[in-house]
């Protein structure tokens, strides 16, 4: 038995009020070009739109799921906080219950495909990847964590059925006590129906401030072992938030990705559109 090749995404787990961006146009389609799937599933509430939705929606499968309603009805102590995270813990749940269902591979929208995940990672039952530790705010420690952002995994898997069952009583409102660390502690608990892998093939930038900016604004060369790059996207999506990179939503613009060699812009050129006004497909290209 090994892992399906149909990868999974969940996108639009709140209104849309801005266009589908060219980031996450370019997630799918590296997705496509890279990993060639049997197919690929988008899983929306809220349909989303544009132009970069309208390029890439006939080369995929959608399919229209319903909110969470744990997540929908959970009473964040701080509605700000609500505000900010209930869109991507819906996502949490939603990953999980596909995989479960179906099986196969699931990545976050922020996420570019670089090289084949190769065929020895649809092996084991669920296949994840471990990242820097995190502060755990129950504990207030660091602590050793694995990455939800993208997971490989056979129909029914075990591991995954215990992990959702447990999710809905360690659903605290924080950004992944649910999640992130919920998978570690319950890895420690069944070794035998996980595989981690270390953080290089999917996570080679990390979170921190100096790996954004190596990713956004610098330009590494040594990709070797690496299928698979996440971008963290909600550390520096917005404008005004500076406290991990310079680099925002703005900036990644076709323009500036055809212009400049970062290391992200060199990854994800070969999958852009072709420029407005070009005849022939992208598919032909």
């Amino acid at each position: 038995m090994t892992v399906p090749r149909t990868f999974h995404f969940v996108f639009g787990m709140k209104p849309q009020t801005e266009p589908f961006h060219l980031a996450y146009y370019l997630c799918l389609a590296s997705c496509l070009e890279v990993n060639r799937p049997d197919r690929l599933i988008l899983y929306y509430h809220f349909e989303p739109h544009g132009r970069y939705w309208e390029l890439i929606r006939e080369r995929i499968d959608t399919v229209q799921v319903e909110l969470t309603p744990l997540v929908q009805d959970f009473a964040y102590r701080d509605a700000a906080i609500g505000d900010h995270y209930r869109y991507a813990h819906h996502a949490d749940f939603v990953r999980i219950d596909q995989l479960i269902e179906r099986g196969g591979v699931y990545a976050d929208m922020d996420t570019l495909f670089v090289a084949p995940i190769p065929d020895s990672f649809y092996t084991p039952p669920v296949l994840m990847g471990r990242e820097k530790d995190v502060f755990n705010e129950r504990t207030g420690r660091e602590e050793p964590s694995v990455c939800n952002a993208l997971i490989l995994a056979h129909r029914g898997a075990p591991f995954l059925v215990a992990l959702r069952r447990r999710m809905e009583s360690a659903l605290d409102g924080t950004w992944s006590a649910h999640s992130c660390s919920l998978i570690r502690e319950l890895a420690d608990e069944m070794p035998d129906a996980i595989e981690l892998v270390d953080p290089r093939p999917f996570y080679r930038f990390m979170w921190t401030p100096d790996d954004l900016r190596l990713l956004f604004e610098g330009r590494e060369r040594d990709l070797g072992g690496v299928y698979s790059i996440h971008l963290w996207s909600h550390l520096w999506w917005a404008r005004r938030r500076r406290d991990f990179t310079r680099f925002h939503a703005g900036l990644l613009t076709e323009g500036r990705i055809r212009r400049v060699d970062t290391t992200y812009n060199v990854l994800a050129r070969p999958f852009l559109p072709p420029p407005a006004g070009r005849w022939w497909s992208f598919a032909t290209r």
